[in-house]
C-alpha cells in the first residue's frame, strides 16, 4: 500500500531511520516507508491512503482537495480526544465536518476509539504508538538512580500530581523541558529540570531513571510510558492509556488516585523482586505488543 502522511512539518519525502528526532508520528512515516507532505502542499504522485494530523494550532484547511490525490483519506487524532472543543464554536463546527469528510480515523486508545466513533459514525482505528530502535538499541547497562516524572506542571500533563507521589522515593527528581513549562517550575524543591533535546538523546537520558511517574490525566499518544516499558523502567501513571495499562499494569491506577499511586511508589523502593517484576513485565509486554514487528495499520 502506498501511503502519503500530511502534517505541518516543513519537510518533505522519507524518513530515514537513523533520524535522532525519531518522536511517534516519524516512526509511523519510516516504519510504512511512506512519504510526508506539508498539509497546505498538493502532492505530484497518487497514493492509496492519505493520513492527515491536523495541526492543533492553525486546523483550518480543506480535506478535500486531497481526495484527488488519495484513494481514502484518514484523519489521525492529535492530542487527547477532548482539545478541538477548546476552539472557538466555528473551529468546533470546522473540526467536526472536516473528520466527518474522512472515510476513517486512527486514534490512540480504546477510550478514544469508543469516543470517536459515536461521535463521528464512522470506522476508528487504533494505531499504536511506536519506536524505531535502530539508533537506542545499544546503549549501556547502568546503575540506575532518581526518579524522573513525565511532564511539566500544568493541567495537559499534570506534572504536580507526579511530583507530589514522587516525593515518596526520597530521591532527587528530574523533569524534562517542555513546551508548557510554566513560569516557577524551577523555583520547585528537589526538582531537577533536563534540558530540550532531540528523540534519541531523551532515550539515553531517560536510560539513567530508576522510576517514572507520569499521572497524566490527559491521554494521548502514552510515549513515556512506552520508552520507560521499552527501558524495563516502571512507571506509575493513570489507567485509560493503552500504553501505561498494557505495559505497566501492576502500575495503574485509577485517575486521581494519588494515595495508591504512593503505595505503589513505595513497595517498588522497598521491595526489589517487587520492582524487578515489574520491570521484566514493561520488557516483556513492550515486545509483545509495540515491538515494530507488531505495528500495522
Amino acid at each position: 500500500m502506498k501511503i502519503a502522511f500530511f502534517t505541518e512539518g516543513g519537510y518533505q519525502g522519507k524518513i530515514s531511520r537513523d533520524n535522532p528526532n525519531m518522536r511517534t508520528d516519524l516512526a509511523w512515516i519510516c516504519s510504512l516507508n511512506a512519504d510526508h507532505w506539508n498539509i497546505n502542499s498538493l502532492p505530484n504522485q497518487q497514493y492509496d491512503l492519505g493520513i492527515i494530523i491536523i495541526p492543533k494550532n492553525n486546523p483550518q484547511f480543506d480535506l478535500n482537495r486531497l481526495k484527488q490525490y488519495c484513494s481514502k483519506i484518514a484523519v489521525m487524532q492529535e492530542g487527547p480526544n477532548w482539545y478541538w472543543q477548546d476552539y472557538s464554536l466555528p473551529q468546533q463546527i470546522w473540526y467536526f465536518n472536516t473528520i466527518q469528510e474522512a472515510d476513517f480515523m486512527f486514534v490512540h486508545n480504546k477510550s478514544d476509539q469508543k469516543y470517536y466513533e459515536g461521535l463521528t459514525g464512522k470506522e476508528c482505528k487504533i494505531l499504536s504508538s511506536l519506536m524505531i530502535e535502530d539508533s537506542i538499541n545499544n546503549l549501556p547497562q547502568i546503575e540506575r538512580k532518581d526518579i524522573i516524572i513525565g511532564g511539566n506542571f500544568c493541567s495537559w500533563y499534570g506534572g504536580f500530581d507526579s511530583y507530589i507521589v514522587a516525593q515518596e522515593a526520597d530521591c532527587s527528581i528530574y523533569i524534562p523541558s517542555m513546551g508548557r513549562k510554566i513560569e516557577g517550575e524551577e523555583q520547585m524543591e528537589n526538582l531537577n529540570h533536563l534540558p530540550y533535546m532531540n528523540w534519541v538523546e531523551w532515550i539515553k537520558t531517560l536510560n539513567n531513571f530508576k522510576y517514572g511517574i507520569h499521572l497524566m490525566r490527559t491521554h494521548a499518544a502514552g510515549t513515556f510510558a512506552l520508552n520507560c516499558a521499552y527501558l524495563g523502567i516502571p512507571c506509575i501513571g493513570y489507567e485509560g492509556l493503552d500504553t501505561q495499562e498494557v505495559c505497566h499494569p501492576h502500575l495503574t491506577v485509577k485517575l486521581g488516585d494519588l494515595s495508591t499511586a504512593k503505595e505503589k511508589l513505595t513497595q517498588l523502593k522497598e521491595d526489589k523482586q517487587w520492582y524487578d517484576k515489574c520491570s521484566q513485565t514493561a520488557k516483556e509486554q513492550y515486545q509483545r505488543y509495540y515491538h515494530e514487528s507488531k505495528f500495522k495499520i
